[in-house]
């Protein structure tokens, strides 16, 4: 069986291609250039082993977006063993539970985050050592001192193309997160298909992401889709806030800025960055993690000039599957299949649905995980043979396009009608009062379903008499049978640490 090693192909491969001087990653403070990385990363694989870490046992990382990341992660899948990024705003019993459950031999982490985990990492067995990222140590080994002891020489483990090189774990919106093992060739499948065929990301790009690198999201656009080309990413380790992405938009003018929904509209409506631009450079944005209502993507393309690509992906398929193309955008749906994706629309008995009617989203992938790690049932439910069910509900019309209709377990009927919540809150946003908005099914009294609206205004806005208003614009926009008939103002939203709405928990609320 001939070998394969993911970190050959993404940064061996650029060295070799006489780009060893050119800039890799520069988080604010520190930079790297690819020859710099190739020499650190094998720093890294000389510690782990050091440490006595073997192959295909586990490391997690906790760890914020600098330099220090793909050091470690890259390292690690060089010498064959998995790097687990972990999501940096979990609590401490959810750190537990990770930890755990991965069985993770060393955990690397920033300073500003091992606060959080200190009463943890003593309480777990398998975990033998702690190393980290920045200057102060806590008493455990600093990553900064323990590199330098190491040779920049090392010989890169032979690992096979469909050996596991790394986990990510999925958000957990619904309960504890599942470990989803991701193989050596998974991150080059997402650069060949999404990267090269969608995107059109070259050499001279300067990549931005608001989605973190421990995200499948991020994990892409800041690390695999970057160094497939030889081009360079600016990191950022701060919360993605309006006034600090225009600030790097404009400081480091990239030409490809990775967001999600949340974050446009909050750049477009944050009354502080009103008259910010986008940075002189920047020729496409995309979006992921939830669907882009079509009101913000117009919004966005008409006040900068440059439009987003709205698509979705998984932690399960690491990346984005489904997406609008530079030269084929329709607002407010989710595209055409990315090349080299074969997708499916079924009914809950498993048939194929026709055009114009909902069915759960199916997709044939190169970069499918393997499965959940100690979760033998539901990987049975999701990897379905060479097919992978996302859980998520589409409509597709008579051009092939995509529309996000909701999660599967987001959906419900209406005088025996689908009603998506997506498709409400698509709506409700567009009322020139409403910034945010989830919907969720209540029972009337007579125990038959509605919709029931949760919203956030606008600064300035205000919250008496709105329920009329926002009834019949509902009503106007997608139907008289879809309006909410309740309407809670309310101050945030419940968000996944990616921007998903935790839609279960409005659910549990509403039905207190």
């Amino acid at each position: 069986m001939s070998t394969y090693n993911a970190v050959t192909w993404l940064l061996d491969r650029n060295v070799d291609e006489g780009r060893g001087g050119k800039l890799a990653y520069t988080d604010t403070v520190s930079e790297l250039t690819y020859g710099e990385l190739q020499r650190q990363s094998c720093r890294a694989a000389n510690l782990l082993r050091r440490l006595g870490v073997r192959r295909e046992e586990r490391v997690a990382m906790i760890m914020l977006d600098t330099v220090d990341f793909p050091i470690v992660f890259l390292g690690a899948i060089r010498a064959g063993i998995i790097p687990v990024p972990l999501n940096t705003l979990l609590t401490a019993d959810q750190y537990g539970y990770v930890l755990a459950d991965s069985r993770a031999r060393v955990l690397f982490i920033s300073e500003a985050l091992y606060p959080v985990v200190k009463d943890v990492v003593g309480q777990l067995p398998d975990l033998e050592c702690v190393v980290v990222s920045g200057r102060n140590s806590h008493g455990h080994k600093l990553l900064s001192e323990e590199l330098a002891k190491e040779s920049d020489s090392f010989a890169t483990v032979k690992t096979h193309a469909e050996e596991p090189a790394f986990w990510l774990y999925s958000s957990g919106s619904t309960g504890m997160p599942k470990g989803v093992r991701h193989l050596h060739s998974n991150l080059q499948a997402t650069a060949d298909t999404y990267a090269s065929q969608v995107l059109g990301i070259q050499e001279s790009d300067i990549c931005l992401s608001a989605a973190k690198l421990f995200f499948a999201y991020g994990l892409g656009n800041a690390l695999t889709f970057p160094m497939s080309v030889g081009a360079t990413t600016v990191l950022n380790s701060e919360r993605p806030t309006p006034a600090l992405m225009f600030s790097l938009l404009n400081k480091y003018n990239p030409t490809i800025f990775y967001g999600a929904p949340t974050l446009f509209a909050a750049m477009l409506n944050d009354e502080t960055t009103k008259n910010e631009r986008a940075g002189a450079r920047l020729r496409i944005c995309t979006s992921a993690g939830e669907a882009l209502p079509e009101s913000v993507g117009l919004a966005w393309k008409a006040r900068f000039g440059v439009d987003i690509l709205d698509g979705i992906g998984s932690t399960e398929l690491l990346h984005i599957f489904l997406s609008n193309s530079p030269d084929d955008i329709k607002y407010g749906t989710s595209g055409r299949p990315v090349p080299g994706y074969k997708v499916r629309l079924v009914s809950d008995s498993g048939d194929d649905v026709p055009d114009g009617e909902v069915g759960e989203l199916l997709v044939e992938a190169p970069s499918a995980g393997e499965g959940y790690w100690n979760q033998r049932s539901k990987s049975r439910h999701t990897f379905q043979g060479y097919w992978t069910r996302t859980g998520d509900k589409y409509v597709r019309d008579a051009d092939g396009r995509y529309t996000f209709c909701g999660r599967a377990d987001d959906m419900f009927k209406v005088s025996g009608i689908w009603v998506s919540p997506f498709e409400v809150e698509s709506a409700l946003i567009t009322h020139p009062a409403v910034l945010e908005a989830a919907v969720v099914p209540e029972a009337d009294p007579e125990g038959l379903l509605k919709p029931k609206a949760f919203v956030v205004l606008r600064a300035g806005s205000e919250a008496d008499n709105l329920y009329d208003s926002l009834k019949e614009h509902v009503k106007q926009k997608i139907g008289p049978w879809k309006y909410p008939r309740w309407i809670d103002v309310v101050e945030a939203l419940p968000k996944t640490a990616t921007g998903k709405i935790q839609r279960y928990k409005l659910r549990e609320g509403a039905s207190n």
